[in-house]
């Protein structure tokens, strides 16, 4: 796996999880911050968020590895 790969997939579980908390911070079960706490629409904020990030972390997953550099792309048979 190359850098760029993982890099991607810790953007897609910080914004999952991000989603998360804004989410459950509207639906007021997370009650630290008194502007977004029970605040109906950080529920569908986060949950938008939350689908962003899990969309973002499917495609990364699946993406396939670019070749490297050094071996060619049709090899000789």
């Amino acid at each position: 796996m190359n850098s760029r790969k993982t890099i991607m997939i810790i953007i897609g579980v910080i914004l999952l999880l991000m989603g998360v908390v804004f989410a459950l911070q509207g639906a007021n079960v997370i009650t630290n911050s008194p502007v977004m706490s029970g605040n109906s629409n950080y529920i569908y904020i986060g949950g938008l968020v939350a689908l962003v990030g899990l969309v973002f972390l499917i495609w990364t997953l699946r993406m396939k590895a670019a070749p490297s550099p050094s071996t060619p792309a049709n090899p000789p048979k």
